[in-house]
């Protein structure tokens, strides 16, 4: 009975004897060459390997190892395999793992590329047959994202390899380049929410993205008018009437650039204006942008009536309901460029005094801020976030949706009271919009028969 933890035997076809190591089983491994020619030598060498290891290419394999090896390549399928790579986790020997042809084991930036793509997105597919608002702008800009930020540091790595010192490495790099804090976070979240839907769904095993601290404190509050600067704006005048009337309604709502634009005739009121869409050049019409749609008080005839007038002056053969009242010169189906609105702004307050460095430190979104700065002490905080769309609390969010009668007078009296001295009383011939038309059209289209409006307050 051999008493050695090992067989020593010679092979008919070999010169030197071989040597086959037991594992803690009592099974024989693999047998290996001792590379001597006679039995004592190769027990010498035996033993010797067992306390020292087995030479192997420049290196040294215990017998131990040998055995784990072994146990490896006798695994039958991918279940024995995670049981093995579980253990190896549990103790603390791996800090992830990626077993092939899982979910985990595609490439992490194409994941997150096509977790941005509108066509093939599934996590987009899933948003849009449950009615969540998402909209192609918000996903290209993602997208991009990936490939200008998160390519660099994670190209060649897998999705289920990600751990949160990786996401922790990101964010801390971010911090390098010179993004304003919130668009920094915008960045970040372009690959920690695929992250986080990934572990939704069961693709990995943990959450990388939670428990990180995102970047704040350096936005700078946006700087708004005075409704006496404001009103010295509107009184100038204005290249473009267009421009101006998209200004003075978003000073008085705080309505988005965007809602502005989608306005078509069907959504005038004769004291109010009723916001179901917005518009992009990427969705064109689209639902606002929290997916629901509002009543916006106007009690200002003059401002309903200018909106009428454009609407009007809209040149293109279109049924009245489909005509947009910020109209394009160009396209039948689309409104105007919206960035006319703020840099028209920005001229128009150079003209009363300021200089083209202050006047730049005001923007279109300025308004939304203006209004709510100068209602939010005069209006109930439901009847308020009614009027801006806004929806960052639960219960007024809930609350918001309901119309008690009584609301549409307080809100009107209200903005009657804020802001009756802003808006200059209109003319009834500031200038012609036949004249207007003219102007900004080709030639070559034929301007629908121009029918004024007494637009007086």
């Amino acid at each position: 009975m051999n008493a050695y933890p090992f067989s020593v035997f010679k092979r008919a076809d070999r010169s030197c004897y071989s040597l086959a190591f037991k594992d803690s089983n009592g099974k024989y491994l693999r047998p290996v060459s001792s590379g001597k020619k006679t039995e004592a030598e190769a027990i010498q060498v035996a033993f010797q390997w067992l306390r020292d290891g087995i030479p192997k290419k420049n290196t040294v394999v215990k017998v131990s190892d040998l055995t784990l090896k072994e146990m490896v390549k006798k695994l039958k399928d991918g279940t024995e395999a995670e049981t093995l790579l579980e253990e190896l986790s549990r103790q603390g020997f791996v800090k992830s793992y990626v077993r092939n042809e899982t979910p985990g084991a595609v490439d992490f930036v194409s994941f997150l590329t096509n977790f941005w793509d509108w066509e093939t997105s599934a996590y987009i597919q899933e948003k849009l047959r449950k009615k969540h608002g998402i909209h192609k702008r918000h996903c290209s800009q993602q997208k991009r994202a990936v490939s200008l930020y998160w390519e660099q540091l994670f190209k060649g790595r897998f999705l289920g390899d990600i751990t949160a010192v990786d996401i922790d490495g990101f964010i801390t790099h971010m911090g390098t380049f010179d993004l304003s804090s919130g668009r920094k976070n915008i960045v970040i979240k372009a690959g920690t929410k695929p992250l986080r839907w990934a572990f939704s769904k069961g693709y990995i095993k943990q959450d990388p993205t939670r428990g990180h601290i995102l970047y704040t404190g350096d936005e700078g509050e946006r700087k708004i008018l005075t409704p006496d600067i404001a009103g010295r704006a509107f009184l100038v005048e204005w290249e473009d009437e267009r421009d101006k009337i998209a200004n003075m309604l978003a000073s008085v709502t705080g309505m988005r650039s965007g809602e502005i634009k989608a306005l078509r005739y069907k959504d005038i009121g004769t004291d109010c204006i009723y916001v179901h869409k917005s518009y992009n050049s990427e969705d064109k019409l689209k639902p606002t942008k929290n997916n629901k749609s509002r009543t916006v008080e106007i009690p200002f005839p003059g401002l309903i009536n200018g909106l009428l007038e454009l609407a009007e002056s809209n040149p293109w053969k279109v049924p009245p309901d489909d005509r947009f009242i910020f109209w394009s010169t160009t396209r039948s189906k689309a409104p105007m460029q919206g960035n006319t609105f703020c840099s028209s702004l920005r001229e128009a307050l150079v003209k009363i005094g300021f200089s083209k460095e202050e006047a730049a430190e005001y923007d279109f979104h300025s308004w939304r801020h203006f209004f709510t700065s100068y209602m939010i002490g005069k209006l109930d905080k439901k009847l308020l976030k009614g009027e801006t769309g806004h929806l960052t609390d639960i219960m007024i969010n809930r609350y918001s949706n309901h119309v008690i009668e009584g609301d549409r007078k307080i809100i009107q009296d209200k903005k009657r009271e804020t802001f009756a001295g802003l808006l200059p009383e209109r003319q009834k011939k500031i200038k012609s919009f036949k004249e207007t038309v003219a102007e900004l059209l080709p030639q070559k289209i034929l301007l629908l028969e121009y029918k004024p409006i007494d637009v007086a307050a």
